[in-house]
């Protein structure tokens, strides 16, 4: 990896001190924090699942999670900022739902799987409009470097949420339909 601080590539003004770059930054930031706690939560929902295909698609995923903490650690020394993790309200609620979910669902049903499943979609799709944002936003500033590893784990999130459905799709949805209250 390379570890050279790579400046932006300033037009008319300097982009370093411009509101973009914060908030770019501060972006990041947020995805991190994100990223770092959701490896915490996803041992959870591999242990709570009951279908062995979504235990796998979600180990699957908790390694490529732990790789985006260290993508994301190479995108801030390719702008030349220290990684930094601040706290991702919005994670923290979809984290915070997922948990609950796990508790008001019965344990080796079906149906605690479809709420994983929902659970875990919405995480994607937060983190799919998230790494979407920033990839965007790096191409603009001119952080070429940056742009290609958003782009990388962009593609990782989209290819985590259409294995989620086909999981849901496959069984899991069908099998959950007959489980009684």
């Amino acid at each position: 990896m390379k570890t050279a601080t790579a400046k932006p590539i300033a037009t008319t003004e300097n982009v370093e001190d411009s509101a973009l770059n914060e908030l770019f930054i501060d972006e990041i930031k947020d995805l991190y924090w994100a990223e770092k706690h959701l490896v915490k939560a996803l041992p959870k929902m591999i242990k709570g699942a009951t279908s062995a295909e979504l235990k796998t698609t979600i180990e699957n995923h908790l390694r490529e999670t732990e790789n985006h903490i260290t993508r994301l650690e190479s995108v801030f020394d390719s702008i030349g900022e220290k990684a930094v993790a601040v706290k991702c309200e919005a994670m923290a609620g979809l984290l915070k739902e997922a948990e609950e979910l796990l508790t008001e669902t019965d344990k080796g049903t079906m149906t605690r799987d479809v709420a994983i499943i929902s659970a875990a979609q919405k995480v994607e799709h937060y983190e799919i409009a998230s790494y979407g944002t920033v990839k965007t936003l790096a191409g603009v500033l001119g952080y070429n470097e940056a742009a290609e590893l958003l782009e990388a784990t962009l593609a990782e999130e989209k290819n985590a949420d259409a294995l989620l459905t086909q999981v849901a799709e496959s069984t899991v949805n069908t099998s959950a339909k007959s489980e009684k209250k």
